[in-house]
């Protein structure tokens, strides 16, 4: 008998680190399938927003309120399509403003009343298939940013 119960010892602590020991378990990866993106929910955007969105498309911030926005609420949002999705989505090329996105979008799906409430986040997790499934509560809220 070897006295190692016939185990193989790892070359190095950090090699049986890496192949025995689970990662964290990452909660949200955004797959780009735009459930997020479709209703009238309100993205409602900040003057710094319009800038960058203007900028983005080339457009002036006049023509995107005109074309692309709308007031809600006293506040600006970003209007929806005829098929109720956020106008810059796309069923092909998905989000158009993606690297300059509002911060609501940002967010999802760390929205406060989702990371506060389990039963909010139960339901985001049934409807956003970029929630990991098999994450707890815990583990979410853990990673929010």
């Amino acid at each position: 008998m070897t006295g190692n119960l016939g185990l193989n010892k790892p070359s190095s602590p950090a090699k049986f680190m890496k192949d025995h020991i689970i990662s964290p378990m990452k909660a949200f990866q955004c797959c780009m399938c735009g459930e997020c993106c479709y209703g009238e929910g309100g993205i409602f955007v900040e003057k710094d927003e319009i800038r960058k969105i203007a900028h983005f498309l080339g457009i002036t911030q006049k023509a995107l309120l005109s074309r692309f926005c709308e007031e809600k609420y006293g506040r600006i949002s970003v209007k929806t399509g005829p098929d109720k999705f956020c106008i810059f989505f796309d069923k092909i090329t998905h989000c158009l403003i993606h690297p300059v996105k509002p911060k609501p979008c940002s967010l999802w799906p760390f929205y406060p009343a989702i990371v506060s409430d389990r039963e909010n986040w139960e339901m985001a997790k049934d409807a956003c298939p970029g929630i990991n499934k098999d994450c707890t509560f815990e583990e979410f809220i853990s990673q929010a940013h």
